[in-house]
């Protein structure tokens, strides 16, 4: 049986009742697009030649230095919660790849500072502002009261998901397959 709704209604996680199928048709457009957002993550990946957790970090130290701030590997460590042998091993990665530099801190020359490369910059938006356009000309699409809808939305699906997985719950059991 699929995990996804079904035309007929008799989804695995959404069963049954008709007067759900509009909230149903959602979560299904949802689950399509974190599909199509995964593949694109993918292609992004294979594009720069690096790995999920290589990309996660090129974003965290992109994101720091386009607000006038860096991050030492201890910062990316905890932000990707990964080791600090770990983390060390991804530096090093991504130095031999171009994609970031080593720098003395400029307060505490004891300390590291990482720094996105030019080439990072160039990479990230040959692969990427095409798709930032197209997604921002169908969010500007939208009427006010639409955006506002949607982002109320994904704001509250945010908060169920980062939740504490007991918290999530549902007080009933849900509908498995038969």
């Amino acid at each position: 049986m699929s995990s996804t709704t079904e035309s007929g209604g008799n989804g695995y996680w959404y069963p049954g009742d008709p007067d759900r199928q509009p909230a149903k048709a959602v979560l299904e457009a949802l689950r399509q697009y974190r599909a199509a957002e995964q593949q694109m993550r993918q292609r992004t990946r294979n594009e720069l030649n690096i790995n999920e957790k290589d990309l996660q970090a090129l974003q965290y130290l992109m994101h720091a230095h386009r607000h006038g701030s860096a991050l030492g590997p201890t910062e990316l460590s905890r932000l990707l919660s990964i080791s600090s042998a770990s983390t060390t091993a991804l530096i090093d990665r991504l130095v031999r790849s171009g994609h970031v530099e080593r720098q003395i801190h400029p307060t505490d020359r004891r300390a590291l500072k990482l720094v996105p490369t030019d080439k990072s910059h160039v990479d990230m938006h040959s692969s990427l502002s095409r798709l930032h356009e197209r997604m921002m000309n169908a969010a500007s699409s939208l009427s006010p009261g639409e955006a506002n809808a949607v982002t109320r939305f994904l704001q509250e699906l945010t908060g169920i998901v980062d939740q504490e997985p007991h918290a999530a719950m549902p007080s009933e059991p849900v509908a498995g397959p038969s």
